[in-house]
């Protein structure tokens, strides 16, 4: 079994420069889209993580042939051979329910697991089979598969009763093969979701909007390939900056896009943090010996990300004061703070909210990791800990960031992967 070992130093200062690898949650969709053609599909800047060798197992089961070479993905699905995604496959990540839209769209019928991934609250796909259902396809739950068909998608209009990633990025695939026009209102606005219209235009899809709350889809009778570049993971980016600011570092960020993390730079610079926008994709960050407290509230896009939500509430354990978190987009999102608290964290959950006392000393012990950003938080609680500190599960941690423990050691950490 593998953990992570850290020898903690409170008085860690990371210093240095880091490439910011490109977005999980962009490259996913990415991926799926590519079964809405019978041509090549080529994604630049693809990060090297567990959650995109699953997604292509998943890809190989359906009849996509794919190579990578370094960082470049080439995928196509001449043919589809199979239209099930097994459960074996699905339940090890939640993104597997994006090939379903693109295979009702160009294959007529899907059969797909309910989908697995974090055990980071329900996160249901109603919304997912409720627009579909719209569009005509008839859609059952069967033994824990949704089980869809439809011999030709029609355009209509879907307004999402909340705002939905997946949901958005499912339909969009959907609509861009459909019968007529599809009007979505109620999009999700994540930098990703635009990103994947920009890829489905390139393929020759009509859409408007992308990147605002409705988006118009004219269907087309066909897609081809393309190449597509995708975008930074701003998650990782802010995962860096706040490891910066925790250590009263000095890291430069490189290839990343300021502007997608505007609500993260602004909570860390009113926390004390110095964060400059050294070019148009590179950030510097520098720590500062008195962090103030701040209290943060997630919410979809542009708003606060629920998956920053975890290392800031690390951040905050090292403010002079009491900060106040409160998590609005997963009811389950708090596990992190026993294993935190494990490692001397005062912190008291309230239902949504979980309330952060500064400044606390933090030694090093055996943890659990139990979700992807779960972990990233526990890693930098582990840096800034005195003695050593073993993570477990750190499977979750493989699942979002490109070889965290290399870009950590490059910076000044003590930190190994090990067998045990």
């Amino acid at each position: 079994m593998e953990k992570i070992r850290i020898r903690g130093n409170p008085n860690l200062q990371l210093k240095g420069e880091v490439r910011i690898s490109g977005a999980k949650n962009a490259v996913l969709p990415a991926i799926a889209a590519s079964l809405l053609t019978a041509d090549k599909i080529k994604l630049k800047n693809i990060p090297l993580v567990k959650d995109v060798t699953t997604i292509l197992t998943v890809m190989r089961e359906l009849g996509s042939k794919y190579f990578i070479r370094k960082n470049t993905l080439t995928i196509q699905t001449k043919r589809i051979l199979s239209h099930e995604a097994s459960y074996e496959l699905v339940r090890a990540m939640r993104a597997s329910i994006l090939v379903l839209g693109p295979l009702l769209a160009r294959h007529g019928k899907a059969v797909v697991a309910l989908p697995g991934g974090c055990a980071i609250g329900s996160r249901p796909i109603d919304l997912h089979i409720h627009s579909l259902e719209k569009m005509g396809a008839s859609i059952t739950l069967e033994h824990g598969y949704i089980k869809a068909q439809a011999d030709q998608l029609i355009g209509t209009e879907i307004d999402f009763e909340k705002k939905t990633v997946g949901g958005t990025e499912n339909l969009l695939m959907a609509a861009s093969l459909a019968k007529g026009r599809t009007v979505l209102k109620n999009c999700a606005l994540e930098p990703e979701v635009v990103n994947l219209c920009e890829l489905l235009e390139k393929m020759g899809a009509k859409i408007e909007g992308a990147g605002t709350d409705t988006i118009v889809v004219n269907g087309v009778k066909e897609l081809g390939g393309t190449t597509h570049t995708i975008i930074p993971d701003r998650i990782e980016a802010g995962t860096f900056l706040v490891a910066g600011a925790l250590t009263k570092g000095d890291i430069t960020l490189t290839h990343t896009m300021p502007q997608h993390l505007d609500t993260v730079i602004e909570k860390l610079q009113t926390s004390g943090a110095s964060i400059e926008r050294v070019k148009n994709n590179t950030i510097r960050v520098k720590g500062t010996s008195e962090i103030r407290p701040q209290d943060i509230t997630t919410s979809p896009y542009p708003g606060f990300p629920t998956d920053m939500q975890a290392q800031f509430m690390l951040f905050m354990t090292q403010a002079s004061g009491t900060s106040i978190i409160t998590e609005t987009i997963f009811d389950r999102r708090f596990s992190h703070i026993n294993e935190l608290s494990r490692l001397g964290a005062n912190i008291e959950v309230y239902g949504d909210k979980a309330i952060v006392k500064g400044k606390t000393l933090l030694s090093g012990a055996e943890i659990l990791a139990t979700d992807l950003r779960a972990s990233a938080s526990l890693v930098l609680a582990g840096l800034i800990a005195s003695g050593e500190t073993l993570i477990n599960g750190v499977e979750h941690l493989a699942r979002g960031y490109e070889r965290i423990e290399e870009k950590l050691k490059n910076l000044g950490a003590h930190i190994e992967r090990i067998e045990t």
